[in-house]
């Protein structure tokens, strides 16, 4: 910035509200220390403003500009004469030199980019070494942050922008699990074990303020993990707003898959309340070697004594047995074709329209390309003929409409009861007798039954199935 106390440098760190994300892997306190560490050894006068991440517009560059004027209370007033901008990437530069600043590049053609030297860290190249000046290099080094990027940038699960779908609106899922967490924690309480408490897959830390207003647990370390930055977020605003009385209440943003989060032994209860159906979705590779990495995890951290609590829906204990399937298609429109959502303005518009029995086909077509699953069914005169398994993957999504496209990645019939309980048995862990499955009556009644029926293909009628489960397992 020109004439101002001589020359200031004034650092524009975009995105400043993103972190633990593809994208933004640092956060901004630390890349505000390697700017300021950098600048004291440089010599430089500077100014460290944080700009929170914007959609794509191209009011980029105005927009950048009046945050930092809020972010120095206006004490900093960029204009095209008292600033000269310094930028790389050339669609950026454009627009502030439309707003009349001169625009200089920063890195020389056939420089490495600093997009470049992340990547070359996520690979395990120490080479990034060379190019980082010495004082970055001792910022990344002070806090770990080359490993943090490793983690981030490699994560087969989480998303450029920290969220596990890009189609997820969270403050749906937020809402879910904030009307949800009384009825959670009235079925787990009685299992739940002082001392660490960790709650993986927290979304919104609802279930830990529970645990916190329980007097039996005031003594107790209560310990959020949770991997979307949106729900994370949530999270720590709650705890910045004084939402918890118990001063060890931690949260990490973290995916329980990349690596080791807490030290063997170490935790008491374990709960993963929602949550494994993900894990099994949204593996990388084999979903079965997944989730049995995963519970092995699990069994590695829980001390002597402790236990996991598992909450969450499963698929019927007969998975491949087949079912004729009759849906209503007098609630909705039946279109000639399935479409392709990701192509409209409203898909959620577009799906609430459709009548049950044209969902299904949308379902099939959504679910086979989001899920990666095989979805066979044959159309007959009395019904749609599948396996019992996929049967329910359908009924039980039936009508979440605002997260369609989000939910046909996921499948929730992947594992049974059965099949869960065999996984924990494997780490190590031991059932404990009150662990179930069961069905729960008032999705049935209100969500499915007055849209759906299913019998046997000889006629008979059936009854519906188990839709979810509690996994008590103890080490």
């Amino acid at each position: 910035m020109r004439g101002f106390a001589g020359r200031t440098v004034v650092w524009a760190v975009t995105s400043a509200n993103h972190h633990t994300t593809k994208r933004n892997p640092v956060p901004f306190d630390r890349r505000e220390a390697a700017i300021e560490r950098f600048s004291v050894v440089e010599g430089i006068r500077s100014i460290v403003v944080g700009v929170v991440d914007t959609r794509p517009t191209d009011e980029f560059a105005e927009v950048t500009v009046k945050a930092i004027e809020a972010g120095t209370d206006d004490l900093v007033r960029l204009t095209p004469d008292n600033t000269l901008v310094a930028c790389s990437t050339p669609e950026v530069s454009k627009l502030y030199e439309q707003l009349g600043y001169d625009v200089i590049g920063v890195e020389p053609p056939g420089t490495a980019r600093p997009w470049d030297v992340l990547l070359m860290i996520a690979e395990g190249n120490d080479q990034w070494r060379e190019l980082a000046h010495p004082a970055t290099v001792d910022v990344f080094e002070r806090y770990g942050l080359d490993a943090q990027i490793v983690r981030c940038v490699n994560d087969p699960v989480v998303g450029d922008d920290g969220g596990l779908t890009t189609t997820r609106d969270y403050k749906t899922y937020a809402d879910a699990f904030e009307t949800a967490a009384d009825r959670k924690w009235q079925q787990i309480k009685d299992f739940v074990r002082p001392g660490r408490i960790l709650d993986i897959g927290c979304a919104t830390g609802a279930t830990l303020q529970k645990i916190d207003a329980d007097p039996r647990f005031h003594e107790s370390d209560l310990i959020g993990v949770e991997v979307a930055r949106h729900l994370y977020a949530e999270c720590v605003h709650k705890k910045e707003q004084g939402r918890f009385t118990n001063p060890n209440v931690y949260f990490y943003q973290r995916n329980m898959l990349g690596s080791a989060v807490f030290p063997a032994r170490s935790i008491h209860t374990t709960l993963t309340l929602a949550l494994t159906h993900e894990i099994w979705s949204y593996a990388d590779g084999s979903r079965p070697a997944t989730v049995q990495r995963f519970a092995d995890a699990l069994f590695a951290h829980t001390a002597p004594g402790g236990v996991w609590i598992n909450s969450d829906v499963c698929g019927p204990a007969e998975p491949d047995r087949p079912v004729v399937l009759r849906l209503d298609d007098s609630d909705g429109v039946n279109p000639d074709a399935v479409t392709e959502l990701e192509a409209l303005d409203d898909p959620a518009a577009y799906v609430g329209r459709l009548s049950t029995r044209a969902r299904f086909f949308q379902f099939a077509h959504d679910f086979r390309r989001n899920a990666r699953v095989p979805f066979g069914y044959d159309v007959r005169p009395d019904g749609l003929v599948l396996r019992l398994a996929d049967a329910m993957d359908f009924l039980t999504r039936n009508d979440y409409v605002d997260n369609w496209l989000s939910e046909t990645h996921e499948q929730f019939c992947g594992l049974n009861f059965a099949g869960w309980s065999a996984i924990a048995e494997q780490a190590g862990f031991t059932i404990d007798p009150a662990s179930k499955a069961w069905r729960n009556d008032w999705v049935i009644d209100n969500r499915i039954a007055p849209v759906a029926s299913i019998s046997a293909p000889d006629g008979e009628e059936l009854d519906w199935p188990d839709t979810h489960q509690l996994l008590v397992a103890r080490r």
